[in-house]
Parts: structure tokens; C-alpha cells; sequence
């Protein structure tokens, strides 16, 4: 008798493992987007590859009722009011309630690169009215409505309607990006040439 012939002997009688979605064990936990957000925000720090453009050193303070109202030369009225009246299909949410000004910064950072690069042309981020924020209220949302006129893919930006969340989010309309830009470009080029 072989090795294998023993082996097989001694096994005796043995079922296959089913296989299934249950190959993770029940105490792992799922990793959210959030937490996928924060390690990249950690990894950027540490490895130095930060161009955070946005500044901390100094803020207009705004009162926690202010609107943020914004939107660079070459934005269309109506497309402006459009964003302004919340007609826009919202592509994604930041939540920044509860965070630092340090803890915002680097979030809305990456949070509106990573947008732009999917191109996600209008975000909703919640950043709350700051009527408890020290030693300033409505601190965050001042330096919410600074930062955003600080990234270059702003279009326009502009305080939401109640039903989404009113003086406490703003509405973020950013440039298309690169990828789609060109898209659009040789589409219309295709289209010229068929006349």
C-alpha cells in the first residue's frame, strides 16, 4: 500500500468544504467608506505626497445663519440658479459634523479630488450651522465657504435648500474632469464630421 492509499485510509470518510459568500469570518467587520476615507487621509500624511492647497492661517467669520453663495466668472445664471435651488442630482455626501477644522480640511481635500477624478460634477457636503463651535461659532462652515473657493475644480457653491439641510450643507458644483472633458471633445468632433 502506497503513502496516498494509507493517507486516504486513515481520512476516512471526508466532505468538501462548501463553498459560498461565507469566506470571511463572522467578526470582521465590513470597512466602510468612511474608514476607507480616513486611511487614505493617514497614508497622504504620512508620506509627505500632501498638496493641500487649502489654508488654515486665516478666516472671514461668518454667523451661523449666513448663505455661501459663490460661482466663478463663465457659470451660466441659470445654471447657477439651478445648483442654488437644489435641482441638481446630488452625486455623493461629505459629512464633516463633528470634525476638527484639521480633520475637515483634509477630508474635503481628498473627498472633492477623489469626486473630481470620478467625475462627480455636484456634492452635497454637510458641515452644520457650528452653534456650539469654539471659540467662534459657525467656524467650520467659515472656513467651508474659504476652502471651496480655493480648490480649482469649484464651479459654484451655494448654501442648500431645507430639505437638504438648509444653512448646514452646501451645494458643490465642480468642473468636469480631464477624462470627460476630452470625451466630450471627440464626440462633438465625431458628430461635426457626419455633415
Amino acid at each position: 500500500m502506497n503513502e496516498f492509499s494509507e493517507f486516504i485510509t486513515e481520512m476516512g470518510d471526508v466532505k468538501p468544504i462548501k463553498q459560498g459568500n461565507k469566506n470571511r469570518p463572522n467578526n470582521t467587520p465590513k470597512i466602510n467608506e468612511e474608514t476607507l476615507l480616513r486611511r487614505r487621509i493617514n497614508a497622504e500624511l504620512s508620506s509627505g505626497t500632501n498638496q493641500n492647497p487649502l489654508t488654515t492661517e486665516s478666516v472671514t467669520l461668518l454667523s451661523p445663519d449666513d448663505i455661501l453663495s459663490y460661482k466663478k466668472d463663465g457659470v451660466q445664471h441659470g445654471v447657477f440658479k439651478n445648483l442654488r435651488l437644489g435641482k441638481y442630482e446630488i452625486h455623493t455626501v461629505l459629512n464633516l459634523h463633528g470634525k476638527s477644522v484639521k480633520e475637515a480640511r483634509h477630508e474635503l481635500f481628498i473627498f472633492t479630488k477623489d469626486a473630481h477624478k470620478q467625475n462627480l460634477r455636484c456634492i452635497l457636503i454637510q458641515h452644520g450651522k457650528g452653534l456650539q463651535s469654539q471659540p467662534h461659532q459657525a467656524l467650520l462652515k467659515s472656513y467651508i465657504n474659504q476652502w471651496l473657493t480655493q480648490l480649482p475644480m469649484t464651479l459654484a457653491f451655494h448654501s442648500a435648500q431645507p430639505f437638504h439641510g438648509g444653512g448646514s450643507a452646501t451645494y458643490l458644483l465642480m468642473k468636469k474632469s480631464d477624462e470627460s472633458r476630452l470625451d466630450n471633445k471627440e464626440k462633438h468632433q465625431k458628430r461635426g464630421a457626419n455633415f
